[in-house]
């Protein structure tokens, strides 16, 4: 580490007094990206937190890895090169902008390069993929100032604008994989408009929770496999990066919901809560961005407003519209109404301790 500590040393006066200078938000991320930043604060106070934004990113990204392993041996190795195209359009996007605006190119961009990806259909082409994350960072983040001023999670942007823009190309799937090496071998598969679990659904067919849960079953690239998403789930939360609170809530509000409406109108609400839970992408939504810190409340009552906000949306979605999924346009619509959510429940608290005093 000491040679590449000196080697951005020597490289530091010619990109920030050279004609490079442009290009000084590029040479800060590679290096923040490879070692801690140089900058620190120079006086009190001083504030420890465990999860900054390199943690966060890191441990999103391996908490994704299996999901996209399996993708991969379900669905052939175009998959990679899907996420390939999200990270060099959007990462080329991010690189621009920050060097327009003379900031720091943020390193969030790594987690939503790797999630926007996950929540398409395998099959579709490489250019929605550009398309999609092109708008998606740029309408659903940098409009808004960049990481951390976002009101919407960026991927989710995308994908809504893909769904509403090219909604039959949306729906193109591939059946998975079956017996090993599945598609490990295999570059590209045809894309048909085979029905996923909750358009089969639709129609009284039920797939079998067994292959919901490790993942045989047609989808998004990230979605299939509810057995890997729980994994990195609860890797998620046991390293501190994600707040069960949400993901507890988004759940559990659908369930009980979906128990009660089930008994009151089992002819709108007649598929069990446990298969629907395991089906299309409440379990990838709910965990990877659901949870996301920047577009979610921060306050702990509040993320479980929010939570059960999104469940009982994707149940209502789910058995009462035409569309066999929900779980997009119901996290956005939470993150319209995080912070009114926040400002709630700290003026509750603030009221309350003023009473007790």
């Amino acid at each position: 580490m000491s040679l590449l500590e000196d080697l951005f040393d020597r490289l530091r006066p010619k990109i920030e007094q050279g004609p490079l200078g442009r290009a000084r938000p590029l040479f800060d991320a590679i290096n923040n990206f490879f070692l801690a930043p140089k900058s620190s604060t120079p006086c009190a106070p001083h504030v420890r937190d465990p999860i900054d934004l390199k943690r966060y990113m890191t441990m999103v990204i391996l908490a994704l890895l299996p999901t996209l392993a399996a993708g991969v041996y379900l669905f052939g190795l175009r998959v990679l090169v899907v996420v390939l195209v999200s990270y060099i359009v959007g990462g080329m996007i991010e690189v621009v902008i920050a060097c327009v605006r003379k900031e720091e190119i943020n390193e969030g961009f790594f987690v939503t390069g790797m999630i926007f990806p996950l929540i398409l259909p395998p099959g579709v082409p490489l250019w929605m993929v550009a398309l999609g994350i092109a708008a998606g960072v740029i309408i659903g983040k940098e409009i808004f100032g960049g990481t951390g001023r976002n009101p919407f999670n960026a991927a989710l942007v995308g994908r809504c604008i893909l769904v509403l823009a090219y909604p039959s190309r949306l729906i193109a799937f591939i059946e998975p994989a079956s017996g090993w090496p599945g598609r490990l071998m295999t570059y590209h598969v045809d894309a048909v408009s085979s029905a996923t679990p909750l358009a089969a659904a639709k129609k009284g067919a039920l797939e079998p929770i067994a292959n919901l849960f490790w993942g045989n079953v047609s989808g998004s690239i990230g979605e299939t496999s509810a057995a890997l998403i729980l994994a990195g789930g609860i890797f998620l939360v046991l390293v501190g990066v994600v707040n069960w609170r949400t993901i507890v809530s988004v759940l559990g509000s659908f369930a009980v919901l979906g128990l009660a409406f089930g008994g009151l109108f089992p002819s709108h609400f007649g598929n069990p809560v446990g298969w629907h839970l395991l089906a299309g992408g409440l379990l990838f939504g709910t965990v990877f961005m659901a949870t996301d810190p920047v577009t979610s409340p921060m306050t702990n009552g509040g993320k479980v407003a929010y939570g059960i906000l999104i469940g009982a949306i994707v149940l209502l979605i789910r058995n009462l519209t035409g569309y066999v999924e929900g779980v997009t346009f119901a996290i956005l619509l939470g993150n319209i109404v995080a912070p009114t959510i926040d400002e709630v429940v700290v003026r509750r608290r603030v009221r309350r301790l003023a009473d007790e005093r």
